[in-house]
């Protein structure tokens, strides 16, 4: 399990890298709580730049969403209709 120690004198900004009980390492971008991994520092960070453009609204918009599914692997059939079917946290 990974650790990390309060401090009041925590910087607002700014990425923290934490190393994961599996040998990955965790990089975190203070400010967002925005957060990816790599095997090594350099992969993290190319990671999180990849998570916080997207965060931020950037990236390419999905024109066909079958195809996309079908490219990653997804059923579209087993995709829930209705958001109530969906657990609580991503109704």
């Amino acid at each position: 399990m990974s650790t990390l120690t309060d401090d009041d004198d925590r910087p607002t900004e700014g990425v923290e890298f934490i190393h994961e009980d599996d040998g990955s390492i965790t990089a975190r971008d203070i400010e967002t709580g925005v957060a990816s991994f790599g095997e090594t520092k350099a992969e993290a960070l190319s990671m999180l730049a990849e998570a916080l453009t997207l965060h931020e609204g950037g990236g390419d918009p999905i024109e066909d969403e079958e195809a996309f599914l079908d490219e990653i692997g997804v059923d579209a059939d087993e995709i829930a209709d209705d958001p109530k079917d969906l657990p609580e946290f991503l109704q």
